[in-house]
């Protein structure tokens, strides 16, 4: 216990709350509602990075929290910081990541004054987009509630989290004696499947002809990975991964199937697809092709892993629910499969894999009309990079051309976008997974759009020495937009969708940063190797062709049949005839 007569303040307990949980980095852009949190963290030794912008401080602590695994956390200031940073708490609400926004308020002793940065209901704007979101309402309470945060988003199926501190009481002081404890920071429990439920799972793989596993950004752990190596001789199924589940397997494995993609590559082949789909750590929606079935076809059964079960069954029934965490259930699963007898899916598994391969080969050659072929490019930054790098994606079609080369090692180490389709992440993400693995090279492959949103952070960057290289595929427009809008009026429409112009090495070297700008494909090479071996940060700008249009957009946009009547609407299902 502590002793009465010695006072704290309500920083320092929330500082002594962090540190306690593990917390080591902090993301943050300053803010006077909380000198008393920075006076304890300094006294705690927990390091703060500035930012620029509070949405490239969310994302900075998002992206540490995908690539370690532990938990990401953010301060900003109440307010306009406040609403800067909402969608960094909705994207990483979406994809499951763990973070804690710690926000700031106006004294509560001046409610309803006008006070300044008040006025708005910052929790009630919180609560739709985060996984949970509360006021502290009293100094002695921060660390039994600072620690509930922690537990709310490191539990179950993780996310973002809430906690507003209003500036009293973070810098009024209590009693130490009269704190409450900061208790379950570790609560961290791992849910294994049921016997029966594994027992089922390989009962359904053993009457398979054509299985196939598909992991998400669930699964995109260490564990899941290791496990996944054990099993996958065993096994002999092809494994699909979503981008941020790359490196589950590593580069080259003959199991590697590639982006789901693939599967819908293989339907319009005229090939059988898989009679069995296994989604491990991966949800139902867009990205596995809605409810087309065009990548889970409605014909096979399936089998969906995942930490919350309120997820599992989303837009179709499932055969086999699996509330757990991927890598114990693969462990359960290879107990199950104990005498056994699988089938021989050899020429199914290479059936599958082959569609990677054979993508990557229809662009290997490609060249374009005007400037570097977009595909070219990002393989060339694959290259440079190499399997052991961490891979930070943005933009729509730029984002696409990369996760199409990408080929890390080992999970946890392709962050891009997840289900918010947020452009602007990659400055924050690069920064929070750079200061998670300064032993690693830090890569960000972006489109001249995304960069405009948070440019500002080439600044943070070259201030915190952070060696982070930023390509940018420029093809001086919207991508995904005008190619879009051509698909569905014409090749000569576009609307506020051009970007002709802006000079994005001139405008890095500004901020002090190695800086090139190549325009011819055979200079890329050189310029990538330079741009590595600089020792700081550096950004290589890429004049790609406007014109090459990625496989994605097309797919996104859906086909109409001619005089079928349906209405084509961006990124969304078709609108049906007479609706």
């Amino acid at each position: 216990m502590g002793q009465p007569d010695i006072r704290v303040t309500g920083g320092d307990l929330l500082a002594r709350t962090l540190k306690a949980a593990g917390v080591e980095t902090i993301f943050a852009l300053h803010g006077g509602h909380h000198e008393a949190l920075f006076k304890g963290c300094v006294d705690h030794d927990i390091a703060l990075v500035d930012v620029r912008h509070e949405a490239a401080a969310g994302h900075a602590a998002d992206a540490y929290a995908r690539t370690t695994g532990k938990l990401g956390v953010c301060v900003i200031t109440a307010g306009p910081g406040y609403a800067n940073a909402t969608a960094a708490i909705a994207n990483a609400q979406l994809d499951g990541a763990p973070v804690l926004f710690i926000i700031g308020a106006p004294p509560l002793r001046e409610v309803e004054t006008n006070p300044l940065q008040g006025g708005i209901d910052q929790i009630a704007m919180a609560r739709p987009i985060s996984k949970w979101a509360l006021s502290i309402p009293a100094t002695e309470r921060i660390p039994d509630l600072a620690a509930m945060a922690i537990r709310k988003a490191m539990s179950g199926r993780k996310g973002a989290v809430v906690l507003e501190v209003p500036i009293d009481i973070l810098h009024m002081s209590v009693p130490s004696a009269r704190a409450t404890p900061a208790a379950g920071l570790h609560v961290q429990p791992t849910p294994a499947p049921s016997p029966a439920e594994a027992r089922r799972l390989a009962d359904l793989l053993a009457t398979a002809e054509r299985p196939a596993i598909i992991v998400g950004l669930e699964g995109a752990t260490p564990g899941v990975a290791s496990a996944l190596a054990g099993l996958s001789e065993r096994l002999g199924v092809p494994v699909f991964t979503k981008p941020q589940a790359g490196g589950v397997l590593p580069p080259g494995h003959p199991l590697d199937a590639g982006a789901p993609g693939g599967l819908a590559a293989l339907a319009m082949s005229g090939a059988p697809g898989p009679d069995l789909v296994i989604l491990l750590g991966a949800r139902l929606g867009l990205m596995l092709g809605g409810r087309s079935g065009g990548i889970v076809p409605h014909a096979a059964r399936v089998v969906q892993v995942c930490a919350d079960a309120g997820e599992i069954g989303r837009l179709r029934d499932v055969d086999l629910a699996i509330a757990a965490d991927g890598r114990e259930t693969l462990m359960a699963l290879a107990e199950a499969l104990d005498g056994v007898r699988l089938p021989d899916w050899r020429g199914w598994a290479a059936q599958a894999c082959g569609i990677k391969a054979a993508s990557a080969a229809a662009f290997a050659d490609a060249r374009a009309a005007s400037g570097v072929h977009p595909y070219r490019a990002a393989q060339a930054v694959a290259e440079a990079a190499g399997p052991e790098a961490v891979y930070v994606l943005d933009g729509g079609e730029a984002a696409s051309w990369a996760a199409m080369t990408a080929a890390p090692n080992a999970p946890g180490r392709v962050l891009t976008h997840g289900y918010l389709g947020c452009l602007g992440i990659g400055p924050g993400f690069a920064i929070g997974a750079q200061l998670a693995h300064p032993e690693r090279r830090v890569v960000q492959v972006t489109g001249d759009g995304a960069m405009g949103f948070h440019i500002q952070e080439l600044d943070t960057m070259v201030r915190h020495r952070l060696p982070i290289v930023t390509v940018v595929l420029n093809n001086q427009v919207w991508g995904m937009s005008i190619h879009g809008q051509q698909l569905m009026f014409g090749e000569n429409y576009n609307v506020i969708s051009k970007l002709a112009g802006t000079r994005y090495a001139d405008i890095a070297s500004g901020f002090g940063c190695h800086a090139e700008r190549v325009e011819d494909e055979a200079e890329l090479p050189a310029a990538l190797a330079r741009a590595f071996a600089a020792g700081r940060p550096a950004l290589v700008e890429v004049m790609t062709d406007p014109d090459v249009v990625h496989p994605v957009t097309v797919s996104m946009l859906g086909q109409v049949k001619e005089g079928g009547g349906e209405t084509m609407i961006p990124y969304y299902e078709n609108i049906p005839e007479g609706v």
